[in-house]
């Protein structure tokens, strides 16, 4: 099979965001316009006798930390090689840069002999939320006003600065909402919730106590009228844990966080909620 590896175009996202429905993954239903904006360079396809028939996703953050993400062959063509294809093009986009990935199970110790090493797991917990208003003076919608202080306080919790990123992502939608936790200039904690091909996510979540992460769970979910509810939380995060079970939310997926090169040193007790499986 002749196999020709390309950049995508943005409008065949979204075809890539429908396989990953199909695989389970649950995007988002306005995912596509933040997901492009990380790195527009950053998402390549296989094609085979004219169709697409597999996809990766290399979004970089500056010059030292990438997340592979996306990661998807057409059942049609799997085991013949267009895998090994896309994933060689994606680590000659890395260079030297430190990548992070979400290994499904059944991949990885496939990823192990590709010099990539266990972090922690991270596990999807979902179920039927319903929760009032909080009632806390600090909760406060987020405006383009504030992304330049959020973004200072997210580089906390990842290896890189993402405020490319983030000012599409916290862009308020019809199917996006995102909250922080604000006194004057200090931001203590944020949360995002967003509509999904099935209920609706948060992430990320990230709080400086369990209170403040409780308060912004409380408030996002209330922002929706409650409904079927997932977060995904690093499992070393044992309040964050906790926080799931209280609101009646039980394990439905789990995924092996795992780096290539330097891991990362990141406070993972204060992270409630990963952004997403697809981008870290």
């Amino acid at each position: 099979m002749d196999i020709q590896i390309r950049k995508a175009y943005r409008d065949e996202l979204v075809d890539i965001l429908d396989w990953a429905a199909a695989e389970g993954w649950n995007p988002g239903l306005g995912d596509a316009g933040p997901f492009w904006v990380a790195d527009p360079e950053g998402y390549l396809v296989a094609e085979a006798e004219k169709r697409m028939v597999g996809a990766i996703s290399l979004v970089r953050y500056g010059t030292h930390y990438a997340f592979l993400g996306f990661y998807i062959v057409h059942k049609d063509v799997r085991g013949q090689g267009v895998g090994l294809r896309l994933w060689e093009a994606a680590m000659a986009m890395a260079e030297d840069r430190v990548v992070g990935l979400d290994g499904v199970v059944a991949q990885q110790e496939n990823y192990r002999k590709s010099g990539f090493a266990y972090a922690h797991a991270n596990v999807r917990y979902g179920g039927r939320v319903q929760c009032t208003v909080p009632n806390d003076p600090r909760l406060t919608p987020v405006s383009p006003v504030h992304v330049p202080l959020i973004a200072d306080y997210d580089e906390r919790f990842n290896p890189a600065r993402r405020e490319t990123f983030l000012r599409e992502w916290l862009k308020e939608q019809e199917t996006r909402q995102s909250f922080a936790l604000l006194q004057g200039t200090k931001v203590s904690g944020y949360g995002t919730i967003r509509a999904c091909r099935e209920g609706f996510k948060i992430g990320p979540l990230f709080s400086d106590t369990d209170v403040g992460a409780d308060l912004l769970f409380r408030a996002l979910v209330a922002n929706v009228g409650g409904g079927r509810i997932y977060l995904d939380i690093p499992a070393p995060n044992t309040e964050a844990k906790a926080l799931c079970v209280r609101h009646g939310l039980s394990p439905v997926f789990e995924t092996a966080r795992m780096y290539r090169g330097t891991m990362p040193d990141l406070p993972l007790n204060r992270i409630f909620g990963i952004t997403t499986f697809e981008l870290g």
